[in-house]
């Protein structure tokens, strides 16, 4: 006779929510396919009564399951019906080096242009970057899809987002709300790369435990972040009191990158700003790249390459090419 044991197992970094699927359609999916185990779950943890050597097998198609989960951002029920049917999950990911990670639904976020790619190589050799260039280039989508990565893959415990809060034109003493409704508008476009990458439940919960944090530069002062993936994001707008004191906060296993326009500067004197001085400042220093994005690497909507054009020829004071109109 086959001795029947209990079994619990722990559902480690997915959040069960997802894992289980809207009403537990996924969950109900892996019961219809082990009628001879009684499934019970309780939030990260099911519970599990049947068979030693099924409750066994049952165990190592779970965590495979949600190792599945955790490189994909999803799952599906053909991906349950393939776990559980015996057979290795088939790998949905095409054999692509410019896969960056899979976000939300399994989109692939993958590095789209040259100076792209060059971010993502010398992130492997270097804890400090700095990625310089025009907007809607991906410096900072880039940046952030690197420290989904680092987390994921346990790299590192927390990620850190952080932007100076400098007013492009409006004052924050103007703007209705507490601090916190008056910074959010700054901080929008890091909310809203996270949210491709990380499924909103999880994204909630890692916010709420600290594991993911979005903060101006200014709460930076006086922290020392060890086993953090960091960027500094708008740095264009620091001044060079304000870049020091955010480099030399870099702890130990700690990742830095430093994204900014330097063509966007929004500080009252342009010679001010803290970008400009400490790339040329720590130009060689061993451990530090630069990665200079320009307009070439702009993945957004066509126009925003021609106007990026437009005002650099503006500012050098050229005629407008053939076809435009001055």
């Amino acid at each position: 006779m086959t001795e029947t044991e209990q079994r619990q197992i722990v559902v480690e970094g997915a959040d069960p929510r997802e894992l289980y699927g809207p009403q537990e359609v996924y969950l109900e999916q892996i019961r219809t396919l082990h009628p001879r185990l009684k499934i019970v779950a309780r939030g990260s943890s099911l519970k599990v009564f049947g068979p030693q050597p099924e409750t066994e097998r049952f165990a190592t198609k779970m965590e495979g399951l949600v190792a599945y989960y955790l490189k994909y951002g999803h799952i599906s029920r053909e991906v349950v019906a393939q776990c559980f049917s015996g057979g290795p999950i088939a790998e949905e990911a095409p054999a692509d080096k410019d896969v960056i990670l899979y976000g939300n639904g399994g989109t692939i976020v993958r590095a789209r242009t040259v100076n792209q790619r060059r971010l993502v190589q010398a992130y492997d050799k270097h804890d400090l970057l700095f990625a310089v260039g025009p907007a809607g280039s991906g410096k900072t989508y880039t940046a952030i899809a690197l420290a989904v990565r680092a987390l994921r893959e346990k790299q590192v415990k927390r990620i850190i987002l952080t932007r100076p809060a400098v007013e492009a034109g409006e004052k924050l003493g103007f703007l209705p709300g507490d601090m916190k409704d008056k910074l959010d508008p700054y901080l929008q476009p890091l909310y809203d790369a996270l949210n491709d990458m990380i499924p909103p439940a999880r994204l909630q919960k890692f916010m709420e435990e600290g594991t993911v944090q979005i903060a101006p530069l200014a709460y930076m002062r006086g922290r020392t972040l060890d086993n953090a993936f960091v960027i500094l994001d708008e740095a264009q707008n620091t001044t060079l009191s304000q870049i020091k004191m955010f480099l030399t906060r870099m702890g130990r296993n700690a990742k830095f990158i430093v994204t900014g326009d330097v063509t966007q500067i929004d500080l009252p004197r342009r010679e001010d700003s803290g970008l400009v001085r400490a790339t040329e400042t720590l130009a060689g220093v061993e451990g530090i790249a630069v990665v200079e994005f320009d307009k070439r690497d702009i993945v957004r909507h066509p126009l925003v390459k021609h106007i990026v054009e437009a005002f650099d020829r503006h500012a050098r004071g050229e005629a407008p090419a053939e076809g435009e109109q001055a």
